[in-house]
């Protein structure tokens, strides 16, 4: 469905709702004729069919309700009396409406309604008992408003909090409508109404009946008994009687399916697109660029990207503030602009998209950039932070520093900006909701602020541990893999850098982070076998050391209590399937405890791991993946090379320019082919996938041996050519395969610039 089939759909469904309540209000109106406010609610929903008919030009309907709207504007200006005929009149107009509506709904046009009869009994009535008539002293109404035409062109527009509903559909255009539900109300009978059901009944299309609006309140709780039932749900399948007895097995099992679909289903309610959000920031920006003496245009991609309304709800002011900013301290005066080389008009630019679990929001303009000495200065001047701290902070750690409270670099307080209350508050908020906030800047260049922030708030799966024997869950979208360690692995390979305990995990410093020792549950004493849960927080990795690793569950997450709200550490709490309460881990709260979200201490951290002793011992062990190809021989390549795994079915392969290529990520990953087929085809083909930006390139191989950590002593070295040389790798006679080559032979433009592959590459 492209955006006018939608509109017009979206116009079908409100017209309805309104004319059902058109039936009740001129029926009504004829015992209580005097009434102004029933007129002018009458008067505002012809008023608005009007201006959709004209923008979506259904001309027949324009001139019908024009004409309608014409003798109701004298009867809400006291000017005509509401008698019989008149209501008469006025309900058939009713009725042709919705007999257009049916045509429109069914082949997308009016039909062959006939209307000049009709147009021209309202068109009588208007001029009757004209003379004499006492004449409003207020201004009349003009004819067409440019909102009534324009509001319903982008229908998300005129609905900044449109309530949640099972299918979304735009809420009335009168404030008559009820908030909770648009109940489908029988037409009464009235004057000479002969076929009105019959013509309710056409228009009772699927459209119309595809939507129901519900109470943010109802939905809100339906929510909440769906989590329960999860809980519910969780107890019963660990139940060991269930996973004996065959009886109930199967049971337990349908129960399992229907709570997941019925959580889907639910969760589906509550999800809206960002673009509700987005809807008030054209005005927003065109208001605030006049009032700055700027021009700004702004661009949206992603708007149809969903998320949980309560987490719409809660952006939706950070946002504004951000977009505020960003004109305002951004975005430079056309001078500024053109004498930087610049065209006249900023850009600024929305983005939303979907990145492992979560959604991201970009704000980003073409401005000037932040300047990282003026904030340094200005920071020191209000004494935010120190000397000391400001000559080993980063250019990133200096412009992050926008996020502090009482922080602006305003030279004066205006009513948009300078009190140095706002960022702060922003990256608060989003923090509040599970998100986090970045900013990356270049001076001249432009500004990009990058939001993370969760799908919901209500049910989300995560990785079940234990430390000390307690059990803790982390959510599973902080979670990038696992390394288990003996007391012998542990003993021999986590090393202790400026007192801060670091595993190289395949050539990268990792810094750990006791569980035990963060909740100060108790002190590490001598390496114990564990697990290193690799965790991310914003951009930053370290590992999380745990007892164990229990398994994965869908919790339902509950808020804390006042008392443990204040520790950065829990993000909420859960109930386990045997009705003990779980913590759920907040992994950059951790980050924050263990000292890890400084920049300048991360690079210090691994400059120090790469000049030790220990470095340069583990420099000489290599982590490759091992494989078969060309007819069972044995392959090995750098492990950092490898992006991904992959296994396409070889139907997919097509061939362009004498290229292999299969469709991958919504491009072309042109194949270079390493396997001898021979026989029937296997169903899957194992691919090495190599990546660069947003190019790919993919080695077709036999099989996957391995992925090996040892120091690499070659046998032989070769210059030239695929191979590097061969060296004995797992008890194996390996060649070291040099995937660049390869792709430069095969003509894939991804490898041309690139060097010949060195064996001992750090990552």
């Amino acid at each position: 469905m492209d955006e006018q089939d939608e509109i017009i759909s979206e116009f079908l469904v409100e017209s309805q709702e309104n004319l059902d309540r058109l039936d009740q209000d001129l029926v009504a109106l004829e015992s209580e004729p005097g009434s102004r406010d029933r007129l002018a609610s009458i008067f505002r929903t012809i008023h608005t069919l009007k201006g959709t008919a004209g923008f979506l030009a259904f001309g027949t309907l324009e001139r019908l309700t024009h004409t309608g709207e014409n003798l109701l504007s004298r009867l809400r200006d006291g000017e005509l009396h509401y008698t019989p005929p008149r209501a008469t009149v006025l309900l058939e107009m009713v009725d042709a409406i919705r007999r257009m509506l049916a045509n429109i709904e069914a082949s997308g046009a009016e039909g062959d309604v006939d209307c000049d009869a009709l147009i021209t009994r309202l068109a009588q009535l208007t001029e009757d008992d004209a003379a004499g008539t006492a004449v409003d002293t207020r201004e009349p109404e003009p004819e067409a408003e440019p909102e009534a035409v324009s509001a319903p062109a982008a229908p998300p527009e005129p609905v900044a909090e449109p309530p949640a509903a099972v299918a979304e559909a735009p809420p009335a255009a009168t404030p008559a409508a009820d908030s909770q539900t648009a109940a489908r109300v029988t037409p009464l009978a009235g004057g000479n109404r002969t076929g009105a059901d019959e013509a309710t009944a056409e228009t009772r299309g699927s459209l119309a009946d595809a939507s129901v609006r519900v109470d943010v309140r109802l939905l809100d709780r339906l929510m909440n008994l769906v989590g329960e039932l999860v809980l519910a749900r969780n107890q019963i399948l660990q139940h060991p009687v269930l996973r004996e007895e065959s009886s109930t097995h199967g049971a337990s099992q349908r129960l399992d399916m229907i709570t997941s679909e019925l959580q889907e289903g639910v969760m589906k309610t509550r999800m809206q697109p960002i673009g509700n959000a987005w809807a008030k920031f054209p005005r927003v920006v065109r208001d605030l660029a006049v009032t700055c003496g700027k021009q700004v245009r702004l661009e949206t991609e992603g708007a149809d990207t969903e998320l949980d309304r309560t987490i719409l709800e809660a952006i939706k002011d950070p946002l504004t503030h951000i977009v505020r900013n960003s004109v305002d301290h951004g975005i430079e005066a056309r001078d500024a602009r053109l004498a930087a080389g610049k065209g006249p008009t900023g850009t600024l630019t929305l983005r939303a998209y979907h990145e492992g679990g979560k959604v991201i929001l970009e704000i980003n303009d073409d401005g000037g950039g932040i300047n990282a000495d003026k904030v340094k200065a200005r920071a020191l001047e209000r004494g935010l932070i120190t000397p000391e701290r400001a000559a080993v902070m980063t250019e990133h750690d200096l412009q992050s520093l926008i996020f502090l409270p009482g922080f602006s670099t305003a030279e004066a307080v205006s009513n948009v900006s300078g009190r140095g209350v706002g960022m702060d508050v922003v990256k608060t908020n989003i923090e509040k909701i599970g998100g986090s906030i970045d900013v990356q800047s270049r001076l001249g260049r432009g500004t990009s602020i990058k939001i993370r922030i969760p799908l919901t708030l209500a049910i989300v799966p995560a990785l079940i541990v234990t430390s000390q024997d307690e059990r803790y869950a982390i959510p599973q979208v902080n979670v990038l893999e696992l390394v288990g360690l003996d007391a012998a692995q542990a003993d021999r390979d986590i090393e202790h850098i400026h007192n801060v305990p670091v595993y190289r995990l395949r050539g990268n410093v990792l810094p750990l982070v006791y569980l035990q020792q963060v909740l100060q549950q108790t002190e590490v004493q001598a390496p114990t076998a564990s697990t290193i849960v690799v965790v991310q927080a914003d951009d930053r990795q370290f590992g999380l050391v745990v007892d164990a690793v229990r398994d994965t569950q869908e919790i339902v997450v509950k808020p804390l209590g006042a008392e443990l709200k204040s520790i950065p550490a829990y993000a909420g709490a859960t109930i386990m399937g045997d009705g003990h309460v779980a913590l759920i881990m907040d992994v950059p709260g951790i980050a924050q405890l263990a000292g890890l979200t400084s920049d300048a201490r991360m690079m210090r951290l691994v400059a120090a791991a790469q000049n030790s002793e220990t470095a340069g011992e583990a420099a000489d062990r290599q982590s490759l993946l091992q494989f078969e190809a060309r007819g069972g021989g044995c392959f090995a390549v750098p492990l950092h090379t490898v992006a991904r795994l992959e296994e396409i079915d070889p139907q997919r392969i097509e061939t362009t320019a004498g290229q292999p290529v299969v469709q991958y990520r919504d491009g072309l990953l042109p194949l270079v082919r390493l396997d001898q087929p021979s026989g029937p085809p296997p169903a899957l083909l194992p691919v090495i996938v190599c990546s660069e930006g947003d190019q790919h390139a993919g080695f077709v191989i036999e099989r996957v041996l391995d992925i090996v950590e040892q120091t690499v002593d070659l046998e032989r070295e070769f210059h030239g050519g695929e191979l590097l040389g061969t060296a004995v790798i797992a008890g194996r006679v390996t060649d070291l395969f040099d995937m660049a080559a390869a792709g430069r032979a095969a003509g894939i433009p991804m490898f041309e610039r690139r060097k010949r592959m060195r064996l001992k590459e750090v990552a």
